[in-house]
């Protein structure tokens, strides 16, 4: 039995989230508190009571998803004694998620993680002025017909627009991004050859592809900046679907991260493949929970995010 720890990313942000969790430890209470003061911002009370449309604002979405899953991590390791190096074999985060995975693993402190994560949702937003750019769910076709798909969108749209794959999240679940109407153009070529959805996604954004060069550029010159230190465990990369160490490495995997692909269902074959046998979602809600599953019926996954959970999981490894 070999473990691994995974950390959510944009999509699983809900209000309300956390607000367990600051109530009952104060390990994470000291979490939401101290991302407060960094931030010099109020983020914990958005997340606990604020609007819906405040927190899906990606430069508050980022930092609080990290916020809630580095509030579990902290009361794992105080209230159930979890040592990360000795429980897991690798830690893995999809997009924003792969902070968390680099926070948890002592690759960069919290305090830095909430800063860079600030600063990524501002200059991923700031990117492409809004309505000019899409993202899209392709359900029911292979990546490579996807993929496919994207070439003929990138071709068929006005010179200059582009379509992508963003995210490669599991089988037969692949998320485009690019230009509004060369996404829009996927859309209906995906629906035409048979995919079982085509949708366009509420984003405010087209993360993840080649528009978002201006993002990548402001994220190089900060983590030029920070401290990235070597992880206690090995963290799976987005870009390389593979375990990386080497904090030069990780910076610039991180920079490549904002114009490239996740490889979210490569990375858990890449576990799957390793001796991962079981994976932890660390954080708010349960979304990798069912890419996981869709990518390897084989691998055992929970959800560790709620008090209920978390004492659970703790009574789990005692």
């Amino acid at each position: 039995m070999s473990f691994s720890f995974i950390f959510p990313g944009q999509g699983s942000q809900f209000v309300g989230m956390g607000q367990d969790l600051f109530d009952n430890f104060s390990e994470a209470k000291e979490v939401f508190q101290e991302v407060d003061e960094v931030l010099n911002q109020k983020l914990s009370t958005l997340m606990f009571s604020g609007e819906d449309a405040d927190l899906n604002m990606t430069e508050n979405t980022q930092p609080a998803l990290m916020a809630v899953s580095m509030a579990v991590m902290r009361v794992l390791e105080k209230q159930g004694g979890l040592n990360l190096q000795e429980y897991c074999s690798y830690v893995a985060g999809h997009s924003l998620g792969e902070y968390s995975a680099l926070t948890a693993a002592g690759a960069l402190k919290l305090s830095d993680t909430a800063k860079l994560l600030k600063l990524r949702g501002q200059s991923m937003q700031k990117a492409v002025p809004a309505g000019q750019g899409s993202m899209a769910a392709i359900l029911g076709l292979d990546f490579s017909d996807v993929k496919s798909i994207a070439d003929e969108a990138t071709n068929g749209a006005e010179a200059g627009q582009v379509c992508e794959a963003a995210n490669d999240n599991s089988v037969g679940q692949v998320v485009l991004s690019g230009n509004k109407s060369a996404v829009e153009l996927a859309v209906q070529l995906a629906t035409d050859k048979g995919a079982k959805r085509a949708v366009i996604l509420p984003v405010s954004a087209p993360f993840h592809c080649s528009l978002m060069q201006p993002a990548a550029d402001v994220m190089k010159e900060a983590l030029s900046n920070a401290q990235v230190l070597a992880p206690v465990v090995p963290v799976v990369s987005n870009v390389t679907a593979q375990a990386e160490t080497d904090p030069d490495k990780i910076r610039e995997l991180l920079v490549s991260q904002i114009t490239g692909m996740v490889r979210w269902r490569e990375s858990v074959q890449w576990m799957s493949d390793n001796q991962v046998t079981d994976m932890v979602e660390l954080g708010a809600g349960k979304v990798l929970n069912g890419l996981v599953r869709r990518i390897n019926k084989d691998i055992k996954c929970e959800a560790v995010g709620s008090v209920e959970q978390i004492e659970k999981f703790i009574q789990s490894i005692a």
